[in-house]
């Protein structure tokens, strides 16, 4: 371990091991460690089942209703991936789709006075939808066929609208949409966590909702997607990566130290033994000192031996609760995969619900969602503190990744990944070039 790195990275969440992977494949010598002896930090997926009932320290074991407990994959975090969005482009561009088998999420829903409705996701299901009224239904329809032929760079596109100044509030004004199409616009299709996103310029709404549409284009039933046998499985995969580009893994390794020398790193001490670098990348949990507390995520998981109702039994749905439904400020998400995604016995699905935690009695604020899910077998809470980093990394060259958010897909992941690489390099990050680098291993023709 005594050796000279580039970059050395402490934790294997996801955010980390894509990070890793794209080091070595820059050609950086890579160093990647973890305290854990199983690879994901805070996004790994728990096996067994008997590990997750240990890890929520609940006196029982798992009953024998639960079936076997290898067949148990189950995510601390729960998120899908938009079928269009940056990580599909992030593995299909490093081919680490070569480890991973995907399947579509079967719906996405909205929940709106009390009942959940699916999420029109054609023009005719939109014409079809009890969520709104006869005209509503017309004007939402030219809302969607303006977003769809809306393109930045054509003036032509605009209708009046002017994406960097024209607010989102004007636009719905504009196409005179009601507040409950509003809400399931904003939250449903954009994604946004809370209404903030009004009051600025429409541009990266638009664009969300673009990307809404294209992912949902590719497969037709919703735009997510979700791998076999958990998201554990990603930073698995951009593992593999590094290691093939010449990383150096160590699980299972206590940090006792992050050396610093006038003010920047030089070093992780591990073991009596430091291995140098000249950058370090790493979780919010190695550098107590360098963040701060930005808030906090209630995560409740519940096994349940039964589709959620009103999904049409579905094997895998989301469903989306807006926070002026439930009197909040941010939405509360549920996350629902099952037997179909080898992360559950047969006939056993899971149901993850998460928001931001508003007050000072967190379960009480999911319980709206809860109720969607009943009966449920067994359920496990937990509260996260969110962290984010107070030191840009600049001076120290220590970059630390920010927390995983309540927001259900990867796009806030991918930014920050994004971000840490500019800081990092300088530059920003490019997908094409990922592609060339690619190309030079594994040649063209393996297509």
């Amino acid at each position: 371990m005594d050796e000279e790195y580039d970059v050395i990275v402490l934790g294997t969440g996801l955010t980390e091991c894509i990070l890793s992977g794209i080091m070595s494949v820059n050609g950086k010598k890579v160093l990647h460690m973890d305290r854990n002896p199983y690879y994901g930090g805070e996004s790994s997926s728990i096996t067994p089942l008997e590990e997750l009932y240990k890890r929520f320290e609940l006196p029982d074991s798992p009953p024998e209703s639960m079936g076997r407990g290898r067949d148990w994959n189950v995510d601390l975090i729960p998120k899908f991936l938009m079928a269009n969005g940056q990580l599909v482009k992030m593995l299909l561009y490093t081919e680490v789709t070569r480890y991973l088998d995907f399947k579509v999420v079967e719906g996405s829903f909205v929940y709106k006075g009390g009942k959940i409705y699916k999420v029109p996701s054609t023009e005719t299901e939109a014409l079809a939808s009890n969520l709104m009224g006869m005209f509503e239904k017309r004007r939402f329809r030219k809302f969607l066929v303006f977003v769809a032929n809306f393109d930045e760079n054509d003036p032509k596109t605009f209708e009046g609208v002017d994406p960097k100044v024209t607010t989102m509030r004007d636009v719905y004004k504009k196409f005179d949409l009601g507040q409950d199409v509003i809400d399931f616009t904003g939250h449903a299709l954009a994604l946004y966590r809370t209404d903030d996103y009004l009051d600025v310029p429409c541009l990266e709404t638009i664009n969300r909702i673009k990307l809404y549409s294209e992912s949902l284009a590719r497969y037709g039933k919703s735009p997510y997607l979700y791998p076999l046998y958990g998201l554990g499985e990603l930073p698995q995969g951009f593992a593999r990566l590094s290691a093939i580009y010449g990383g150096t893994y160590m699980l299972n390794k206590p940090v006792e130290e992050i050396v610093m020398e006038d003010g920047h790193v030089v070093g992780v001490k591990s073991e009596g033994e430091v291995a140098r670098c000249k950058q370090l990348i790493c979780d919010p949990s190695y550098i107590q000192d360098r963040v701060r507390k930005a808030g906090q995520v209630i995560r409740v998981i519940c096994i349940l031996s039964h589709p959620i109702k009103n999904t049409n039994d579905a094997n895998s749905c989301q469903i989306i609760i807006p926070q002026n439904q439930v009197n909040r400020k941010s939405d509360i998400y549920v996350c629902m995969i099952s037997y179909a995604h080898n992360v559950a016995a047969q006939g056993k699905y899971i149901a993850i619900v998460s928001t931001t935690v508003e007050t000072s009695e967190p379960e009480a604020e999911i319980e709206p969602a809860l109720e969607l899910l009943e009966p449920i077998d067994q359920k496990f809470v937990s509260l996260s503190d969110l962290y984010e980093p107070t030191d840009d990394g600049t001076e120290s060259q220590i970059f630390a990744s920010s927390a995983y958010d309540a927001t259900t897909h990867f796009e806030t992941t991918c930014n920050d990944i994004k971000d840490i690489y500019k800081r990092m390099t300088g530059s920003d990050f490019d997908f094409e070039n990922m592609k060339r680098k690619q190309n030079d291993v594994f040649g063209e023709d393996e297509q």
